[in-house]
């Protein structure tokens, strides 16, 4: 698999991505040349078609020559160099499209790709709809800069090129003349550009934050609809819609005034260069053919100046995304992968855990976890309890390797975790969330999470163990029944139990349960619980829980207050301690009535 490209960080440069954009249009070299061929031989077969009207005019029409043999081979010529331009331009444009189309594909895959190696501090702090924007949006419209933008650079400016050498050919003096408005295009073109580019990077903002927001919306739309929320997110819609509206009616505007800035001078030249040619036929310093093809070329001049200047929009847009798609490409993962990262066999993984004065904070300034250490011994099962901010998924975050510790270590078997590789880290340990995740797709690809080599037999033993069997055979489709997004098809308990069976297809060697039973009922805890204990066999086993009586049963119990290990031991020893855990045992099992001062002593301890 080839590798990404890596731009260079230095996000002053603006030529950084027109530099990066370059190495990734190389492997296209000879289809750009072909291109550039082709546009050639299609230039010079339509500049080519007035001058032979001229021919016609001056030497025969004008003189009264009556050669129709000529004027025939002319109108054949004619009718050749217009099929060949068609032809020519036809090649030129599929195989521009085929780069083009390549070039964009392979950035959105890296794109996607680099988005993928990213920490879980970079999703805490880039909105997920954004990041939509540009993989979607953004590439699409660099797939026009190589379908519209480039095509017109490179016709455009060799016709241009072109018409000025066959001007000159007809008219030197009249040529001279024609060039005076070349200075006024460019003062036009420096005077817009720099207000048409804030007015693309308006748009584009304004469309990024409309595309998060509806993105933000349709994963909370069940939060919206339980608190009556319709009208507020409606109202919020409406702003960042007006707001877009708003940005699109200036673009476009500046785009009419640029564009028609362009129309009335190429009006006023031909009426300049009429008058002046006119004059020149009627004092017989020039024939009238070299007028009329003079004329038609001054009218094909201003065309292809015309249409590279529509295009100033969509090249704009292109600079915004190019530096917006860059920016993502120079954002470096804050946990990264050592090149010389341990490679540890599965099977040879026995699951002893340690943590090592481990200090952790989301923000430098305010700690999460303070100089903990903990020691978990392989195949032993404990809980992890501590009310809202205790500090208890963020120490199985750090376990898992999504963020780095600040200060300490955390070792498997006595190796660091940030020496091991990521892929045989998380294939070591096994997590099951609160809120399982599920792709729309078949249930066994759901098990298996697309991997080929696990086979379907493997799959339904998996099932069959967890006790998910019974549910997917009652289905349609068994397991083959195709699911929507996120599971929405399925109760919360058939999508754990889904989450169990991925857990023993892969056959970790720890077992993470991150509050895995907390939005389920007491019938379907139970059966979770079943499970598990199928599961945790010979594994390993961390489980953080609300409730008390999913940890009841486990090796040892460790509960935590502000990021610290406060008190630990076995459900019988903490209940004789007294202390925070028969707190919140008391409280779960509602046999207390908690006091004001209870009631502070347990918020103490989040």
């Amino acid at each position: 698999m080839s590798k990404p490209i890596n731009p260079t960080h230095d996000r002053t440069k603006t030529k950084a991505p027109y530099r990066a954009l370059a190495v990734y249009a190389k492997p296209h070299t000879f289809t750009f040349i072909a291109v550039v061929l082709c546009a050639l031989l299609g230039i010079a077969a339509d500049l080519f078609q007035p001058y032979l009207v001229k021919e016609v005019i001056d030497d025969n029409l004008m003189i009264g020559k009556n050669d129709y043999h000529s004027l025939i081979m002319i109108c054949l010529l004619y009718g050749g160099l217009s099929i060949g331009s068609m032809l020519f331009s036809y090649v030129q444009n599929n195989l521009l499209q085929f780069a083009g189309q390549s070039i964009v594909a392979k950035i959105r895959k890296d794109l996607f790709g680099h988005i993928f190696k990213q920490s879980m501090s970079y999703y805490d702090k880039t909105p997920s709809g954004s990041l939509i924007t540009h993989v979607s949006s953004d590439t699409e419209t660099l797939n026009q800069f190589f379908t519209q933008v480039l095509l017109s650079l490179v016709r455009d400016s060799m016709t241009l090129i072109f018409i000025i050498v066959m001007m000159y050919h007809l008219d030197p003096q009249l040529t001279l003349y024609s060039m005076i408005v070349i200075p006024i295009i460019i003062l036009i073109a420096v005077s817009f550009r720099r207000y048409m580019r804030k007015t693309y990077q308006l748009s584009r903002t304004q469309l990024s934050q409309m595309v998060a927001f509806t993105a933000e919306n349709l994963s909370g739309m069940h939060l919206i609809q339980a608190f009556h929320q319709e009208k507020e997110q409606m109202k919020r819609f409406t702003e960042r819609n007006t707001s877009y509206f708003g940005a699109n009616l200036r673009e476009i505007r500046t785009n009419v005034l640029f564009n028609r800035s362009f129309d009335i001078l190429g009006n006023l030249s031909v009426a300049f260069i009429t008058w002046i040619g006119g004059i020149a036929v009627f004092d017989k310093a020039i024939e009238f053919g070299v007028l009329y093809a003079f004329i038609t070329y001054i009218r094909q001049f201003f065309q292809p100046i015309n249409n590279i200047t529509q295009q100033w929009n969509t090249l704009q847009s292109t600079n915004v995304s190019m530096s917006r798609i860059w920016n993502i490409f120079a954002a470096q993962p804050e946990v990264k992968e050592k090149e010389t990262a341990a490679l540890i066999p599965l099977a040879d993984v026995k699951g002893d855990i340690q943590f090592q004065h481990v200090h952790f904070g989301y923000q430098k300034d305010m700690a999460v976890i303070e100089d903990l250490n903990l020691h978990i011994a392989p195949g032993e099962m404990i809980g992890i309890v501590g009310t809202t901010g205790a500090g208890k998924s963020s120490l199985i975050s750090l376990l898992c390797r999504f963020y780095d510790v600040q200060g300490g270590s955390i070792r498997i078997d006595g190796i660091d975790i940030r020496d091991v590789s990521h892929r045989d880290l998380h294939r070591t340990i096994g997590l099951v969330q609160q809120e399982p995740f599920l792709y729309g797709g078949s249930i066994i690809e759901n098990v298996r999470m697309f991997d080929p080599s696990i086979s379907r037999e493997a799959v339904i033993a998996a099932c069959q163990l967890v006790g998910a069997d019974d549910m997917i055979s009652r289905m349609k489709d068994g397991y083959d029944t195709r699911i929507s997004e996120r599971g929405s098809g399925l109760s919360a308990g058939e999508r754990q139990l889904i989450s169990f069976a991925r857990i023993i297809v892969f056959e970790p060697k720890v077992l993470i349960l991150d509050e895995a039973t907390a939005n389920l009922d007491s019938q379907t805890e139970q059966m979770i619980q079943s499970a598990l204990h199928i599961v945790a066999e010979g594994r390993t086993t961390i489980v953080i829980a609300h409730r008390i009586s999913t940890i009841m049963h486990a090796n040892r119990i460790i509960v935590m207050s502000h990021g610290e290990i406060v008190e630990e031991g076995t459900h019988a020893e903490l209940l004789a301690l007294q202390g925070f855990y028969e707190q919140l045992y008391q409280h779960s099992q509602g046999t207390q009535s908690v006091s004001s001062a209870d009631r502070d002593r347990l918020s103490s301890i989040g």
